[in-house]
């Protein structure tokens, strides 16, 4: 993969993992979002090659599905290690 072909992957990556993960655990910061998305869109690339995933001349989409999936754990992780709230207190 090309320099800034992943972090532009993981730019998108990143923000479609942010919108899938659940609830206010994605607030963090973008920066830390795109990391997300760059280490999602890397270790994505690297398991479905290990579960078997053909590159195509096309769209891999099961290889995209797994970057998102991978880049929500990621987004949030970061933001349970981060310790960031929604602004809301009790």
């Amino acid at each position: 993969m090309e320099i800034i072909g992943v972090l532009v992957a993981g730019l998108i990556i990143g923000l479609l993992g942010k919108f899938v993960a659940p609830g206010d655990r994605d607030n963090i910061p973008l920066w830390l979002t795109v990391l997300c998305g760059i280490g999602g869109v890397l270790i994505g690339y690297y398991a479905a090659a290990a579960l078997g995933v053909d590159e195509t001349k096309g769209i891999d989409w099961i290889r995209w599905i797994i970057s998102i999936i991978l880049a929500a754990i990621l987004v949030v992780i970061a933001a349970t290690v981060t310790g960031r709230r929604s602004g809301h207190r009790v």
